[in-house]
């Protein structure tokens, strides 16, 4: 590999929420064993040099005041979105945001009212249950089904059922699906999509993790499925979890429909939320290039590696334990039921045991599933090593 992706940081103190928190307030990490981060969704790899040239170049210029974005902004976003995933998209459609969530509460704003419902799949993105409750939305959830491969699919109709019985006009889509890592084919996008069109919703669709794909796998953009989709979707990205650049800040929406565009950015300007970073803008720029295709690649390569290792693990010490082969993203989503009442234990207990031993997961209930766990295997191999490890000798043994 051309990029390092075994180097093992030392993220403490260093601004790190992953490590400078524990998942579960109370517990502590027993002397001699030191902190395996496998919570928050952020990565534990040396950062694409990219970024951090195009980020030196810019301090080189001895001056930060006001700016607009430049063209090469837009350009490497154009470029990236056609190369990556053959979407054709314009400078227009193209606007900054400070994050997903906030582009979320602005479509959520300009089209609903407080107490409206919004329809949103299960499991459910805890970033997505905390803006909705935060902008007082009815959160409708229309549950993702394992089919007997287990693979998360939609139930189209009951996501019908539910947008007729609530009255629902604009509903959010998760693709790739966190925290399932489900990448959903043309076929279900399709599906979707005609869904939403036969009830004439406004689509948000969060595609963060978009560049986050396993290999055999392939990222389709919801609006570029057809016409219809691309007049009424909301489309959400970033260099963020690509990247690992949650602390920068910066985010971006493509929308074609011009009409639902400017009633967005009219939302925005109220508040003046979306100012850009100058260092954000060009972390971005040293981030979506060739080099930093080449590095996600690799990256990518990697992640199955981790991936692969954690199953054959967990098949092996905890048999029981039900989890579906992500196709995206980087996180595991594990349910525990079966394992728990075989051990005569409960989820709390369980998760307690591993962040004693510095295997820091994060409690999977507030996705909306009971008696789950959600891991982060973006760490270099030898730490997901060490935490299988210490799952074998320490969480599983003897249970």
């Amino acid at each position: 590999m051309n990029y390092d992706f075994t180097t093992i940081l030392n993220r403490e103190g260093h601004d790190a929420l992953a490590v400078d928190s524990l998942p579960i307030q109370g517990v502590k990490v027993k002397e001699g064993f030191t902190k395996i981060p496998m919570w928050v969704a952020d990565m534990n790899f040396p950062v694409f040099p990219g970024i951090q040239s195009a980020i030196s170049k810019r301090l080189q210029e001895p001056h930060f005041g006001y700016f607009e974005l430049p063209q090469t902004y837009y350009d490497s976003i154009i470029r990236w979105q056609k190369d990556r995933h053959h979407n054709d998209v314009t400078k227009e459609q193209i606007g900054y945001e400070n994050g997903v969530l906030g582009c979320v509460s602005s479509v959520l704003q300009t089209f609903t009212k407080e107490n409206d419902p919004i329809l949103v799949h299960s499991p459910t993105y805890i970033g997505f249950t905390k803006t909705l409750n935060n902008n007082h939305r009815k959160i409708i959830h229309s549950s993702l089904i394992l089919d007997k491969h287990q693979i998360w699919r939609m139930d189209y109709q009951d996501m019908d059922k539910k947008i007729k019985e609530y009255h629902i006009k604009v509903c959010i889509f998760c693709s790739p699906h966190n925290p399932t890592g489900r990448v959903w084919e043309k076929e279900e996008l399709e599906k979707a999509m005609e869904v939403y069109r036969n009830n004439d919703c406004i689509v948000i669709s969060d595609e963060i993790w978009s560049d986050l794909i396993l290999p055999g796998y392939t990222h389709i953009p919801t609006a570029t499925i057809n016409e219809d989709a691309k007049q009424r979707t909301v489309s959400i990205f970033a260099p963020s979890k690509t990247f690992n650049l949650a602390g920068l800040i910066g985010s971006y929406h493509v929308i074609s429909n011009q009409k639902l565009r400017q009633e967005i950015l009219k939302t925005e300007a109220r508040s003046h939320y979306n100012s850009p970073n100058i260092l954000s803008v060009h972390a971005l720029i040293g981030a979506y290039s060739k080099e930093g295709e080449q590095w996600v690649d690799e990256l990518c390569t990697v992640l199955k590696t981790n991936i692969d290792l954690a199953l054959n693990t967990l098949h092996t010490l905890a048999p029981e334990i039900q989890v579906s082969i992500p196709q995206g993203t980087y996180m595991l989503y594990l349910d525990c039921t079966a394992w728990l009442q075989k051990h005569a234990m409960d989820l709390d207990t369980l998760l307690r045991k591993g962040i004693e031993v510095g295997i820091l997961w994060q409690d999977g209930r507030p996705f909306q599933k009971e008696n789950t766990i959600r891991m982060n295997l973006a760490l270099p191999t030898k730490k997901v090593e060490e935490a299988f490890k210490r799952l074998q000798n320490f969480v599983f043994k003897n249970s």
